[in-house]
């Protein structure tokens, strides 16, 4: 059910009565630098975010979505998001610190209880789930680092999580730039993005786990095949990679939020720099990999993507729209469009559920937006 132009045009004005005179705080994930005092250009839904590949068609017929239904609302600030065996969700609260399970038909919801060891905070707390043979993993925030824990689900327990273990602990942490999506990839392994919490330096230091994406055993070593031997690194020079997925021929795609020029969509190969802080969206500079895609800030602040009919769907904050990128192959074959556009909101997080369907997770309760009745909520969307 499309949100109320109307409620969001009178919180909107609340807000501004409220606030006026102060900055907004919409500049998600932009640490130690001012906004922009002027708003770069604005792209229609159908431009391109960035020029078109040479040879490159426009976007192919077909690929449209549309918003089906709401599955739950009332969520408060929602973050991670999995499937279940069964089709059911599991949903994390960052600030909250709890698990809900989400009914993949009635959208009832069941709380599973906070997750202990979490210590919200900014842009940190509970963040990235996944979940794989009987665990449930989450990427979260603690006292001194982020970390990765996993927990025992289901069996003869109910509706019921076991103690937190950890698996990877010693993520650098910061009141911004946690990272926080984790996914198992094609590989059985185990993906997590991390940010370089405003510490830049940390994204060219392969000895840091800040500013990554790291690949690891399902209990945290480092994965078999990893291109620095005995780490977990897989790739760097990121700033702060909150999307992962993968495509149907298995290639690694990541989200990453920019400073105040360019966010990204990147192609992601072992061992490759990203280029963070050094190069910023496509700068062609020796040594670094350009974005396959790159956005105005105002038109993205990525989270979380998701591939599904050909395309990855790019989930944007700041932007308040759902991005599709079409792909042929490891390039883009047409120019990035965008959906959704100011109608939910911040959009945090989008999970492909199969047969064209995607889930999409908003994020106005995340205290960078400006939530109206119902918010937050997991949206129904139909890809065809």
């Amino acid at each position: 059910m499309s949100r109320p132009a109307v409620v969001k045009a009178l919180w909107g004005t609340a807000v501004l009565i409220l606030v006026a005179g102060c900055s907004s705080g919409g500049t998600e994930d932009r640490s130690g630098t001012a906004p922009p005092t002027s708003s770069p250009p604005s792209a229609s839904a159908s431009s391109p975010a960035s020029a078109s590949p040479p040879g490159s068609s426009s976007a192919p017929a077909g690929g449209r979505v549309t918003v089906s239904g709401t599955l739950t609302e009332g969520l408060k600030s929602p973050w991670g998001l999995a499937e279940l065996p069964g089709g059911d969700l599991l949903v994390s609260s960052r600030d909250e610190r709890t698990i809900t399970r989400v009914d993949g038909r009635t959208g009832a919801k069941t709380s599973l209880g906070e997750v202990p060891g979490v210590v919200p905070g900014g842009e940190g707390g509970l963040m990235g789930l996944a979940v794989r043979d009987g665990w449930v993993y989450a990427y979260l925030t603690a006292e001194s680092d982020n970390r990765i824990v996993r927990m025992r689900y289901g069996g003869g327990d109910g509706d019921r999580l076991g103690a937190p273990q950890p698996v990877l602990t010693g993520i650098p942490k910061g009141v911004v730039h946690n990272g926080g999506r984790i996914a198992f990839g094609p590989d059985r392994m185990l993906y997590a993005g991390t940010g370089e919490t405003g510490r830049t330096g940390l994204a060219q230091d392969r000895e840091s786990l800040g500013g990554k994406i790291l690949r690891m055993t399902p209990e945290g070593r480092p994965a078999p095949g990893n291109p620095f031997a005995g780490s977990v690194v897989y790739s760097y020079g990121h700033r702060n990679v909150q999307g992962i997925a993968w495509d149907t021929a298995g290639r690694l795609w990541a989200a990453e939020f920019g400073q105040n020029t360019w966010d990204e969509l990147n192609l992601v190969e072992a061992g490759k720099n990203y280029g963070w802080p050094e190069a910023e969206g496509q700068a062609g500079r020796e040594g670094f990999v350009d974005p396959v895609a790159q956005w105005r800030t105002s038109e993205a602040s990525p989270s979380g993507i998701a591939y599904a009919k050909g395309a990855i769907w790019m989930a944007g904050l700041r932007g308040e729209r759902l991005w599709r990128v079409p792909l042929s192959g490891a390039e883009r074959s047409g120019n990035p469009e965008a959906f959704l556009t100011e109608e939910y909101g911040r959009l945090r997080t989008v999970l492909a559920g199969g047969g064209g369907r995607l889930w999409l997770v908003t994020s106005e309760t995340d205290t960078r937006g400006t939530p109206g009745p119902g918010d937050d909520r997991i949206l129904r969307l139909e890809v065809n």
